[in-house]
């Protein structure tokens, strides 16, 4: 069996759908080269509906779902935040990648990332063991598995471009300004 055709202006596309356009990518680039300190703001609204399990409002989508597993007291409907944080995090790669791909005009054959993150639950959102201990991820690790026309090095070298200009990655790997206030 013979693999699918790529484009040479979009990878992975699903039967029935285009490939990224190319031309569509090009203003996006030039956009950001004009104002380059333009800020967007993101809004999610999160909404409990009992026990752990919220519903996430982000723009006019249906709701992302986050729940706790059985383990943690949680219904297990869905993944729980630390989960759901990992999952932004390698979808915010695997974007950065097949765009990169796309503007230097490699088609990718593949694109999967694991990702695992080791973090200390002991604490229980504050109300189990606060001793002192770092709180979140202590370690993350990421696995590209990337196939594409191009040599293993160029992939390497993409995949260290990504990392430093990946808004999720950075915001895992940097301090970030954080206010909670009572409405």
């Amino acid at each position: 069996m013979s693999e699918p055709a790529t484009a040479l202006t979009g990878c992975l596309v699903p039967e029935g759908l285009d490939p990224i356009d190319k031309d569509g990518l090009n203003a996006l680039i030039a956009k950001g080269k004009e104002n380059p300190q333009a800020i967007k703001t993101l809004k999610c609204k999160t909404v409990a509906e009992g026990r752990f399990r919220h519903a996430n409002y982000i723009r006019d989508l249906e709701p992302y779902i986050v729940d706790e597993p059985p383990a943690l007291l949680g219904d297990d409907t869905a993944p729980n935040p630390s989960e759901a944080s990992l999952a932004a995090l390698g979808s915010c790669i695997a974007v950065g990648l097949h765009a990169n791909a796309v503007a230097r005009g490699i088609a990718v054959k593949k694109l999967e990332l694991e990702l695992e993150g080791d973090l200390n639950i002991t604490a229980v959102w504050g109300t189990g063991d606060t001793s002192e201990k770092p709180v979140g991820f202590t370690d993350v690790r990421i696995k590209v598995d990337m196939e594409a026309d191009c040599p293993q090095d160029e992939i390497d070298a993409l995949i260290t471009h990504v990392t430093q200009w990946s808004p999720v990655f950075n915001t895992f790997s940097r301090p970030v300004n954080m206010i909670a206030e009572r409405v």
